[in-house]
């Protein structure tokens, strides 16, 4: 993989909503520098 593509995106968001997550991080090692991005989980109500 050279780039984070949107497919991989979108399968990292999947994976932090099935888990009920917070947060998650896509990381792209097989670059020649390091990509990465926060992902979060859109549908979780913030805690009050």
């Amino acid at each position: 993989m050279q780039t984070i593509e949107d497919v991989h995106l979108a399968q990292a968001m999947n994976y932090v909503e099935a888990y009920d997550l917070d947060i998650g991080l896509l990381i792209n090692f097989g670059s020649k520098s390091l990509q990465f991005k926060r992902v979060h989980n859109n549908s979780k109500q913030p805690k009050s």
